[in-house]
């Protein structure tokens, strides 16, 4: 009988054993986009865009169909109306009036032509679809880059805690010595109070550091549309990979991808079938009607009449003369198209400025590394070397202090020039309208 509650005990255990792996379990760059693209309002928004769209252009392919309405009326009139209305025919009285009657209609509308309206209304309708997805792309794509500035900036901003961390442990160790020195006589007293002022200056950049840390991360679980105060644990992937593509390659991509083109690319051609839109008004319209009627009243007055009745009705209507104001509104579409037209090539413009400097940041940030690299390996070895001359008092705790600042700084530059780099490349790419893609080029 102990045999089940050991097993419940097991099964307990593992599942608090279990539990904190799967709270601390660590996010890639790739599952941290792909769960804020499941979780972002901006996406589900451009969503329900898409299908708004595509309703009405179920909508407007609707309008090549016949049309059927129906209708039902019932009159009644007051007793003292018919009587005065009747007369005597052949020893029978009759009034013209009927003290109530019914009618039932049902009516069955065909355009035939429209002056190509309702093609084009169809058309501009398809044209929404397509500018609802290109619209949904972009926030795809702005989403990325965010997430992606939001990832390195936490790995940035870690690294920097830790440079700060290194700072006033090696701080630390340098007042140990200082106090020392001080306490057998061997420095002054103002040395030891630079080392102490040093000290509590490093521990309020420690505290900033903290600070930004915890930021970093609440905008990357904002991002995520987590809670602000939620763990996070990312992988480390703070590195430098050289990127291989000249500038032309990335002015070429940006060209072909970015859906900023593509959004106003067809906004051009809406403005196009707005233009025909307008000059329908030109032609006449052409539509097939046909209607059932039923009626139904307190009598016939003279003979026998047939309640229903049906009728086919050819209809054309030709608005010919307004004052000018299918021109006005044809020259109107026009101005529009031709403003769009320069809106696309400004946007263009404006990409391949964006591409540039883009590039350029990637460019320079790659540079920062290389130097800031080097510099770090030279300020390790001069804080090395003054603490080494220090202890053998042939140099001054000013010395120490200004290496160990060459040193953090050198630390901070270099790590500043990694995730710079890492976030240019991922402006780049945003830049280039390419989105997941990865690699050097």
């Amino acid at each position: 009988m102990r045999t089940v509650p050991i097993f419940v005990g097991v099964v307990f255990s593992l599942v608090l054993v279990s539990s904190p792996i799967i709270a601390s379990e660590v996010l890639t760059l790739e599952e941290s986009i792909e769960i804020a693209l499941e979780r972002s309002l901006a996406v589900y928004s451009a969503r329900e865009e898409i299908t708004a769209r595509e309703f009405a252009e179920r909508s407007a392919k609707a309008d090549f169909f016949p049309k059927l309405s129906t209708s039902y009326s019932y009159t009644r009139l007051d007793e003292e109306t018919v009587d005065n209305a009747k007369y005597v025919y052949m020893g029978r009285e009759f009034s013209p009036l009927e003290e109530y009657s019914y009618e039932f209609n049902i009516t069955g509308t065909q355009p035939l032509f429209t002056g190509w309206a309702l093609t084009i209304t169809r058309e501009l309708a398809s044209l929404g679809v397509d500018l609802a997805k290109v619209q949904k792309e972009t926030a795809i794509q702005d989403l990325i880059v965010n997430v992606k500035g939001a990832y390195f900036g936490i790995l940035k901003a870690n690294k920097l805690e830790k440079v700060a961390g290194q700072a006033v442990e090696q701080l630390e160790a340098h007042l140990r010595v200082a106090q020392a020195f001080y306490e057998e006589g061997l420095i002054a007293k103002n040395e030891l109070l630079q080392t102490e002022v040093q000290m509590a200056q490093a521990r309020q950049d420690l505290i900033r550091a903290t600070n930004r840390v915890e930021i970093a991360r609440s905008l990357f679980n904002k991002l995520l549309r987590r809670g602000l105060d939620e763990e996070v644990k990312i992988k480390d992937i703070l590195d430098y990979h050289p990127v291989t593509l000249t500038l032309d390659q990335c002015t070429e991509r940006a060209e072909l991808n970015r859906p900023e083109i593509k959004e106003v690319s067809l906004n051009v051609a809406s403005a196009e079938k707005n233009v025909g839109l307008s000059k329908s008004s030109y032609y006449p319209t052409l539509n097939l009607i046909g209607n059932y009627q039923r009626q139904t009243a307190t009598e016939q007055y003279i003979g026998k009449r047939d309640p229903d009745n049906w009728t086919i009705t050819l209809t054309a209507e030709w608005m010919f003369w307004e004052w000018g104001k299918t021109k006005h509104d044809v020259a109107s579409a026009s101005a529009n198209l031709a403003k769009t037209k320069y809106l696309l090539q400004d946007i263009k413009d404006n990409i391949q400025l964006e591409v540039k400097d883009a590039y350029l940041n990637l460019r320079e940030a790659e540079k920062n590394i290389h130097v800031a690299e080097t510099a770090v390996v030279q300020a390790e070895e001069n804080f090395r070397m003054n603490e080494e001359r220090y202890k053998q008092q042939v140099a001054t705790s000013t010395d120490v202090l200004d290496a160990q600042t060459l040193l953090t700084q050198a630390r901070t530059n270099y790590f500043n020039a990694l995730s710079e780099h890492s976030i240019a490349w991922a402006r780049l790419q945003r830049a280039m309208g390419i989105g997941y893609e990865r690699g050097e080029g």
